[in-house]
């Protein structure tokens, strides 16, 4: 193998790697959201059973308040993954423009092999 098709595979597997670790973020994303929307569900429910929707009123559900927190601090985990998935998609763009670049200089290499070869 020459050096510059290992170079070119290398770069072919930073980019696999880069999309894999978007996709890992985005399903962490998701499933956060989900377990946030399924919380806020069920603050909704307890609020209406107890029929305090004011979470400063002295008898709102002790439930209700967790929930709320819980919510409160995946949003937040939601916010610092939306940081990350736009670093990965940066990185991403970059590793694909690097792989670009190796491939056309393998290829341009290649041609001038094969000219050379006639």
């Amino acid at each position: 193998m020459k050096p510059r098709e290992s170079h070119v595979r290398l770069k072919q597997f930073q980019v696999n790697e880069k999309t894999r670790q978007l996709g890992q973020i985005q399903l962490m994303m998701a499933e956060m959201e989900k377990m946030a929307a399924e919380l806020e569900y069920q603050i909704a429910a307890e609020e209406k059973k107890a029929g305090i929707t004011d979470p400063t009123h002295f008898a709102y559900p002790t439930f209700a308040k967790a929930a709320r927190q819980r919510a409160d601090n995946l949003q937040t985990s939601i916010r610092e993954l939306k940081v990350q998935l736009d670093a990965a998609e940066l990185a991403l763009e970059e590793a694909q423009a690097e792989y670009e670049k190796a491939a056309a200089l393998e290829e341009r290499d290649a041609g001038h092999r094969s000219s050379r070869a006639v």
